[in-house]
């Protein structure tokens, strides 16, 4: 498992995993939103984003937050691991709104150097908001992903699929045990 995508509906909580895999595996994490959206909510050509990913993707070992599923023939011609966040619609929902409501109040920027900030009307009042998002798309992921699961193309990838929040933290534990294991004594005295 070095080549990881971390799929699932916006608000799913792909992106904090992600971030948190990636330091557990010391490998960088990689945010495909970032990627895409430029100053002031700009985004990104096809061709400009396929640059951006295939550069982003050169390293040996990273973890890959996001979907985005024309991007499909090079992320995952890269990845050798697939984890979908697949929480219950009520719970990312609810996740979704959260974070909303937190990115409104703090105004914090969501991707260094854009500028980009959620406002209460984009995020709440529009069809674009990304509550709105997560509400549509929810049903049609889940589907995909399914697909994707029985899907012989893409045998190639090892998928984990994890259902709950504490599933999410059991296997973040797991990789910090696995990682543990492999900085053993002798191996840290070998390397003296």
């Amino acid at each position: 498992m070095r080549r990881i995508n971390v799929i699932g509906t916006s608000g799913s909580g792909k992106s904090t995993f992600s971030r948190n895999l990636a330091e557990v595996l010391h490998v960088p994490h990689i945010e495909m939103d970032a990627l895409f959206w430029k100053r002031n909510w700009g985004e990104s050509t096809d061709d400009e984003f396929f640059a951006a990913l295939e550069k982003a993707l050169t390293p040996p070992a990273w973890v890959l937050d996001g979907n985005y599923h024309r991007t499909v023939p090079i992320k995952w011609r890269e990845a050798d691991t697939l984890i979908w966040i697949d929480y219950s619609f009520p719970r990312t929902l609810v996740q979704a709104i959260r974070r909303a409501i937190k990115r409104c109040l703090s105004q914090e920027e969501l991707w260094p150097g854009t500028g980009n900030t959620e406002k209460f009307r984009n995020t709440f009042l529009s069809r674009n908001s990304v509550v709105w998002w997560t509400i549509k798309t929810y049903r049609s992921n889940r589907e995909r992903y399914l697909k994707v699961m029985a899907d012989p193309a893409y045998a190639h990838l090892k998928m984990i699929q994890l259902r709950s929040p504490a599933e999410a933290r059991a296997f973040i534990r797991q990789q910090q045990e696995i990682q543990a294991a492999t900085i053993s004594p002798a191996s840290e005295q070998s390397g003296r």
